[in-house]
């Protein structure tokens, strides 16, 4: 019985990649320096596969940054304002695309589907000339040849990597991406030619996009596209794999009936309703690719679960068809388990990261080939029971208090428009306000203090002054820059969610679980695992200390319960809008102490809101309604002069635009810039919006620093659509990822650009 695994994670267990990516970046290593790390990784990567004795291994998943704009890279569609003039792709090419230099902006990025991954939006047009310009993918599976590994080279399909185009700027909105599939096929027939060339026998097709509600158009392109590759295809085993959710019964037939696939992968952990599909009819002589080892969590399987499962399989596909996979790629979890030393034995007992996902995958295989390893399995089915019988997960008070949530729809008691007078009254803003999202750069010394606090090198009193001078810092610096509501800049906090777990019951920690978020940025879950609550106040010491160095409106800053639901690693053994309504009510008695100790403007980010929008449309509006009831929790109690920011980013909002509304928060700063001001157009579509609301006005994922008169262009792009007394001025997110000789000029540009507007707008 054969193994298989969909993709694996690439920063390496102690982030490698991202470091030797970020010496890159500044100059201080050389491309050789950058691309041994990874071939390192790459190696290790393979052969801890080969030892755990997986059969189907994967090649070309390991990225520099995402597998779309490696994929954007293959076919040499580079938007023409990078200079590229043909011949291999480069760094410098590769990366400016990424992430934008000194003369241009970055591509847009979004997130891939509803995870917290992103990826860099392929920008296309009926003039796009492609050719194959990276060969990555044989590059790397020649790479593990060498080294005695015969991989599975994976490939983002190609209608996947055209629904997720967008038009390019200048190209009518209305340009079909789908209509250049003839074009790209000519470059995917060479890279197969030369897989072919190299010795692969298998090739994988990654097309995610049959997991969404596909119009005919759509699946006719996956038709299309595997007829026309059908003869280059000749002698390679060809396996599609589906991810993230069910297909439907239109794209299972769809899918199926290709004559070019020899396998079908699927996720059987988000996509249940996918088995119904399989045991109604599997085409005869077809791998099944059974992805029954979950890829975006990291709880140990329940592997006598899933043989039940494996077991009604084999009797479908035949025992030498049926092969046993991870539901996903293993990039959404962290890396390895053994690294994590301070874990407790009994939550440690209950979990499995990426390692160790491989470990239950090959367990499984062999156990369905009759040499089940009943050590293993007997290990695996205590953890199972110790979770569930375990007290530390229950706590009857706050389910009492969640359950009781349901009998009110939490709204505030008056209006936006009249909350908006009433603080207007109390905090005497200037038309257009300025902004920012909350956090400031991350210096080394800054990181070097919590570090030294964490390891007990200075005492609290020393990091409590240390924070407080950064506040100090931070908070003149924005006065310097005549921002109007300030940010205290988040120097104790190294991550939004992190932090605030740390001090919610309920949540475990680890010391490694990075997980990457896109390109270089690498986040660490947390690990919800029991009922939440909040034991004591979380911010209110640091708002208070920033609000008494100024007399200008302090932000509190604190993030919603829909987003720290969506980047942690949640609990799989109750509804997630049962913790939701758990996280919402401790967020509630924060935002009340806040308060209470005077701070009149709190932020309470939502960056995550859309990305947990469930992919099928038969389960978003159910979603939406829990998802915006649980931020509306956090805030019902406040008076009508406290003024309640939230913040999003980095998603397409504008199909959501009226659960944001009902939302009923009194201010949004909401990424825009990136995108191309995307977000615009609803309201030009009519969509009205009377809360104030700060479309980002430039990109801070860029090192780049907008001009004056670029800034000062969005803002007038804006009052063509959105009236002066509701339109605040920020950047599209927090400035944590960048460095002060970045944010200064850019934030300086921004307020000047503002007052420029300001006084257009008086004269």
């Amino acid at each position: 019985m054969a193994s298989h695994i969909v993709g694996y994670p690439r920063m390496g267990p102690k982030r490698e990649l991202k470091f030797a990516l970020e010496s890159f970046w500044d100059g201080k290593s050389s491309a050789e320096d950058l691309q041994k790390v990874a071939s390192d990784l790459r190696a290790s990567i393979w052969k801890q596969m080969t030892d755990a004795g997986i059969k189907y291994i994967p090649s070309n998943t390991f990225s520099y940054y995402d597998q779309v704009l490696d994929t954007t890279a293959m076919l040499g569609a580079v938007p023409a304002r990078y200079g590229w003039t043909g011949g291999e792709i480069g760094f410098d090419t590769f990366f400016s695309m990424a992430r934008g230099n000194a003369s241009v902006p970055a591509m847009e990025m979004t997130k891939w589907f509803d995870t917290n991954y992103h990826f860099i939006v392929p920008e296309l047009g009926p003039d796009m000339n492609f050719t194959y310009a990276s060969h990555k993918a044989v590059n790397e599976y020649k790479e593990a040849k060498a080294l005695g590994v015969d991989t599975v080279p994976v490939l983002v399909g190609p209608v996947t990597y055209l629904a997720l185009s967008k038009p390019a700027k200048g190209v009518d909105k209305s340009f079909c991406t789908l209509s250049l599939l003839p074009k790209i096929l000519a470059v995917y027939k060479e890279v197969v030619s030369d897989l072919k060339a190299a010795g692969a026998s298998w090739i994988q097709f990654d097309e995610p996009i049959l997991v969404l509600d596909l119009e005919s158009q759509k699946l006719q392109a996956i038709s299309t596209a595997y007829a026309e590759l059908e003869s280059a295809l000749s002698g390679l085993n060809v396996l599609i794999e589906t991810y993230f959710a069910d297909v439907t019964a239109e794209a299972y037939q769809t899918l199926t009936s290709l004559n070019a696939a020899t396998a079908f992968g699927f996720d059987l952990v988000r996509g249940t309703k996918t088995l119904d599909l399989i045991k109604g009819g599997f085409p005869s002589g077809k791998y099944l690719f059974a992805g029954v080892v979950d890829g975006r969590n990291i709880w140990a399987n329940n592997l006598a679960t899933s043989l039940d499962t494996l077991n009604s399989l084999e009797g479908i596909v035949g025992k030498d068809k049926l092969v046993v996979s991870t539901s996903c790629s293993l990039l959404h979890t962290a890396v390895d388990l053994v690294n994590e030393t301070k874990l407790d034995n009994e939550i440690k007992s209950w979990l499995a990261f990426a390692a160790q996902k491989i470990v239950e995958v090959n367990a499984l295989a062999k156990a369905l080939a009759g040499q089940k390893d009943e050590a293993f399995f007997s290990s695996n089915a205590s953890a199972q029971a110790s979770r569930k019988s375990s007290p530390r997960v229950t706590n009857e008070a706050v389910q009492k208090a969640a359950a009781a949530l349901k009998g009110s729809d939490h709204r505030r008691a008056t209006n936006v428009s009249t909350r908006l007078d009433a603080q207007q009254k109390k905090l005497n803003l200037p038309i257009l306000p300025t902004t920012t999202i909350g956090s400031f750069p991350q210096t080394v010394e800054l990181r070097k203090v919590r570090r030294e606090y964490k390891a007990g090198k200075i005492s609290e009193e020393e990091y409590v002054n240390a924070i407080k001078e950064e506040i100090r810092k931070v908070v003149e610096l924005q006065e310097q820059l005549d921002i109007d509501v300030l940010v205290h800049g988040e120097p104790e906090r190294n991550d939004m969610v992190e932090y605030f777990g740390e001090q919610l019951s309920g949540f475990a920690f680890t010391v490694n679980g990075w997980v990457q978020s896109y390109g270089s940025r690498c986040v660490k879950p947390p690990i919800i695992y029991g009922d939440v609550s909040r034991p004591k106040a979380m911010t209110v010491f640091w708002s208070y200390t920033a609000q008494s160095m100024t007399k200008r409106p302090m932000k509190g800053m604190l993030t919603g319960p829909v987003t720290i639901l969506n980047w942690s690693f949640v609990r799989n053994d109750q509804p997630r809008s049962e913790t939701t309504y758990q996280i919402a009510l401790a967020i509630k008695d924060e935002v009340e102490d806040l308060e209470k100790a005077g701070i009149t403007v709190i932020q309470i980010d939502e960056a995550a809101l859309r990305e947990g929008l469930p992919l099928r449309k038969s389960e978003q509006a159910n979603y939406l309604d829990w998802a915006v009831h649980g931020f509306r929790i956090t805030n019902v109690g406040v008076k009508d002069t406290t003024q309640i920011h939230t913040h999003m980013c980095y998603s397409n909002f504008n199909d959501i635009i009226h659960s944001i509304i009902d939302m009923d928060a009194d201010v949004i700063t909401i990424e825009n810039s990136r995108s191309d001001e995307k977000l615009l157009s609803v309201f030009r579509e009519g969509v009205k919006y009377g809360a104030g609301i700060g479309p980002g006005v430039y990109d801070i994922h860029s090192p780049r620093i907008p001009p004056t008169e670029e800034i000062a262009d969005r803002i007038n792009k804006m009052l063509a659509v959105l009236e002066r007394n509701i339109l605040w001025v920020n950047p599209d997110c927090g400035l944590k990822t960048r460095k002060y000789a970045e944010v200064n000029p850019a934030l300086t540009n921004m307020v000047a650009a503002t007052k420029l507007i300001r006084n257009q707008l008086a004269k």
